[in-house]
């Protein structure tokens, strides 16, 4: 079935507010079954709050609002509705009651505002909002149902998370949709979609696959859509084995994994630790290592080395190497590497030296050269990369590239490289 999804609020259409609410209730709605045809963003509005929904209930079976529930002037939706439905006012004493807590609670007294909050339309089921004061609401009309929630975030989740998507899965006989999602680097959209090729053509018909491209991570979404879960489960489970024999150099990892998550675990089975040297970088590969929970057992620490001073001071790099070569070079990114996972006694390192841009650029070396190097006891590997122009893509860029040839490295896949 689908639903569609009414977010209310000017500061959404000028862009004051990021309206995160509806990225959010199209995934979680998809979760139980539920597709999201449309998306609708107006204005506080009585007409064209009208317009909208009158217009999503000649499509769907499900309409959801947020925004404009509540205690000011501009917050509409609620009389609209009332109207819309032909329901008149009524004082709910629980919404009351819970309003009344919640502003003690805040040290906030009473006024004519907040106990109208507690006026509610007589036809609509009301579901008490533990997170705020504006309760959500829920209308029937010819079989079909439209929920108006505060828009607040944290409050509009609570609400449908704990009261509305139960109460939703009751009313509605859904289909059951499951959701795999396999994380890929080192190659682009066009090319792994000509490598898959003859595994799309080979999909079920219950199986769909998707391609979500992300500044060099690529994530195949593997659907599925059927009456019994653990047949989609199944089939699921047999498609990905598939991908895992056709395209195993690429596949980091799956679901909610990151590159440096992974990186994590190999360390740890190891029983290994982690320096970083970074140039171009300016320390965002050490800041995406120490964002995962538990790294102080595996990193120790980093030498952002911007400067060729640094470079040579603090990480042993040859002067005669910088001049010769350039500090975006093979023989610079080598020696902080190497120099970095000396000094800090570290089991492996991962260094990196480039042009960001936008300027610094030269024929031989163009803005977005970047070089990479990683290191063990056993010996250190390089490799250049090449970006584009544009200086935060290319520093997100080479974080990336560098935490997945720190991760081929040590898991030994050179092959792959």
């Amino acid at each position: 079935m689908y639903a569609e999804i009414i977010t209310i609020g000017d500061e959404l259409l000028i862009g004051q507010t990021i309206n995160s609410n509806a990225a959010w209730m199209g995934q979680e709605l998809n979760k139980i079954g539920i597709d999201v045809y449309q998306v609708s963003t107006i204005s506080d509005d009585k007409n064209h709050i009208v317009d909208a929904l009158k217009d999503a209930l000649k499509r769907t079976e499900l309409v959801l609002i947020t925004g404009g529930l509540g205690p000011t002037r501009d917050d509409i939706t609620k009389y609209t509705l009332a109207e819309y439905f032909n329901s008149p006012l009524v004082r709910n004493e629980n919404v009351y009651t819970q309003v009344e807590k919640m502003l003690k609670k805040r040290s906030i007294p009473m006024n004519d505002l907040n106990r109208k909050q507690a006026e509610v339309p007589e036809k609509a089921r009301i579901f008490i909002n533990y997170a705020g004061t504006a309760p959500a609401m829920w209308f029937e009309l010819e079989g079909k149902v439209v929920i108006a929630m505060p828009g607040v975030p944290y409050e509009m989740k609570e609400l449908m998370t704990k009261q509305i998507f139960p109460s939703i899965s009751q009313h509605f006989k859904t289909p059951v949709i499951i959701h795999r999602t396999i994380l890929t680097y080192g190659t682009f959209e066009a090319k792994l979609a000509e490598i898959l090729t003859d595994f799309e053509e080979q999909l079920p018909s219950e199986i769909k696959l998707a391609y979500l491209p992300t500044e060099g991570v690529i994530k195949l979404r593997l659907s599925g859509r059927g009456a019994r879960e653990e047949k989609i489960v199944k089939m699921i489970d047999g498609e990905i084995e598939k991908l895992y024999k056709i395209i195993p150099g690429y596949i980091f990892g799956e679901q909610d994994d990151s590159l440096e998550k992974i990186i994590g675990v190999l360390l740890k089975k190891k029983g290994e630790t982690l320096s970083t040297a970074e140039s171009c970088t300016g320390g965002l590969i050490a800041h995406r290592i120490t964002a995962v929970p538990g790294s102080s057992d595996y990193f120790i620490g980093s030498v952002i080395a911007y400067s060729n001073l640094i470079k040579e001071k603090h990480l042993g790099v040859d002067p005669g190497s910088i001049d010769e070569f350039g500090a975006v070079s093979r023989q610079v990114v080598e020696q902080m590497a190497q120099g970095v996972r000396e000094r800090f006694s570290a089991g492996y390192s991962i260094a990196t030296s480039g042009i960001a841009g936008p300027a610094g650029g030269t024929a031989e070396k163009p803005v977005g050269t970047v070089w990479i190097a990683v290191a063990d006891k056993k010996g250190i590997y390089s490799r250049k990369y090449t970006f584009g122009n544009n200086r935060l893509r290319n520093i997100r860029r080479s974080t990336l590239a560098g935490l997945n040839l720190l991760r081929q490295y040590i898991k030994g896949e050179m092959d792959h490289i």
